[in-house]
């Protein structure tokens, strides 16, 4: 082993741990991009390390990027971490926005085959489609019990969403992050997204970031199929429940 091409390769994986970029066009590290581009060593010597350190590593148009793998708890989020994070109290919470990046995401990249993202997004929107993503997955809200319910279930989830107002009369004009109203709950979601360098934020507009299209690109390639599986499962439960029980 080259102690050269070792040292190149722990290069680039440093500089991806600390969300340096590395791309072959723009800034301080296209050097590192030619190396792990055209020298094999390197490149397998990165993909041998990112492995070891359950890291996922994607290119994208001229970029590389890294994201926690899954279960990773030395880079990515335990449920209770996120929480702290995020300054939420129950898991019922946390699943909510969860529901809501699952919403970002499709909303900016909803077509695969043609690798298309819209341009911006904001609070409104996001909320549009939440409401219309419950409206498809859940029915009868008015007659569910919060407390009689799974709290990871889509049922609950959605009546958790139903019962916040849009706005709160203490937030006025401006939307600030909470867990007291949709606006709330939709700022909360876009600040801990530009957080993490996954969008950029402009006048209450949030445009995608290359690290986010890279990861999303990826992950859709990878788990679309997973997805919908969990999104279809969902409605099927649902249904099932509403049937009548064939002995009555």
């Amino acid at each position: 082993m080259d102690s050269r091409n070792l040292e190149k390769a722990m290069d680039i994986i440093s500089s991806l741990l600390i969300n340096e970029e590395i791309h072959r066009d723009r800034g301080a590290n296209r050097g590192l991009y030619e190396e792990y581009l055209s020298n094999a060593e390197v490149y397998d010597m990165v993909h041998l390390m990112a492995g070891k350190m359950n890291l996922c590593l994607y290119e994208y148009q001229g970029g590389i990027y890294v994201s926690a793998g899954e279960g990773n708890r030395v880079y990515g989020y335990s449920n209770e971490e996120l929480k702290r994070v995020l300054g939420l109290r129950l898991n019922r919470e946390l699943y909510l926005c969860y529901f809501l990046i699952y919403q970002v995401v499709a909303t900016f990249y909803h077509d695969s085959a043609s690798d298309t993202f819209i341009e911006y997004m904001g609070v409104e929107e996001l909320i549009h489609n939440t409401d219309s993503a419950f409206a498809k997955l859940t029915t009868d809200l008015e007659i569910l019990v919060l407390k009689e319910m799974e709290e990871n279930s889509f049922k609950t989830l959605a009546l958790l969403w139903e019962e916040l107002p849009l706005v709160t009369g203490e937030e006025g004009t401006s939307i600030r992050a909470s867990r007291n109203s949709k606006k709330g709950y939709s700022k909360l979601v876009f600040n801990f997204l530009v957080s993490q360098e996954l969008l950029a934020e402009a006048e209450e507009r949030y445009y995608p970031t290359a690290r986010f299209k890279a990861l999303i690109t990826n992950y859709y390639e990878e788990h679309q199929g997973r997805l919908y599986e969990i999104l279809n499962q969902e409605e099927e439960k649902d249904d099932a429940a509403d049937q009548p029980d064939p002995g009555e």
